[in-house]
């Protein structure tokens, strides 16, 4: 594990990891709960998540953009689009609701200045379960004229959403899994 990704898991083991019940967007009881959260939007924890996120891109088929669903994934799209400026390769963030605005423009998507048909877009999470959130968010991107190409998620829990997103025909990769917390 390089030094980058080792330091951004000792964050997220301090900072995000607790083991307590939580319900989760899923519906789904736990025993243990990730706020990724209270390490990305430290400056150290946004700069790491930007650069491992951006370098796993090259594992994936081609994208023109990343997109965050909120509220996770919008501060890991920020982090990658402006690593993605730092070198070379402009890639636009884009914010995607979970419910549309009642109010000014109704806009479920953020940054949809950049969006025109066929924009390739690399979806980010913080934390994949079901991956149902996921999927609802592509299906949104899709009604704008995107093509999702992958998704990205900063842990995967391990419960089905890996093969869930696989299953709708999209690439799927995790920096993190329940593993690196939570020894088998």
């Amino acid at each position: 594990m390089s030094d980058r990704r080792q330091r951004l898991l000792e964050l997220l083991r301090e900072r995000s990891f607790a083991r307590k019940k939580v319900i989760l967007a899923s519906g789904r009881e736990s025993d243990f709960f990730i706020d990724c959260k209270q390490t990305v939007l430290t400056a150290e924890g946004h700069a790491l998540v930007g650069e491992l996120m951006f370098d796993l891109l090259s594992e994936l088929p081609e994208c023109d953009a990343v997109g965050g669903v909120e509220l996770g994934g919008c501060p890991l799209a920020s982090a990658v689009s402006l690593v993605s400026h730092q070198r070379g390769r402009d890639l636009p963030a884009l914010y995607i609701r979970k419910q549309r605005k009642d109010h000014g423009s109704a806009k479920m998507v953020e940054g949809d200045k950049a969006l025109k048909p066929g924009l390739r877009v690399v979806m980010l999470e913080d934390v994949v379960t079901t991956g149902g959130s996921s999927l609802r968010a592509v299906e949104t991107l899709k009604a704008e004229g995107a093509d999702v190409v992958a998704i990205v998620a900063l842990v995967d829990r391990l419960e089905g959403g890996a093969e869930t997103i696989q299953g709708g025909n999209l690439a799927f990769k995790a920096l993190y899994t329940r593993r690196d917390f939570i020894p088998d």
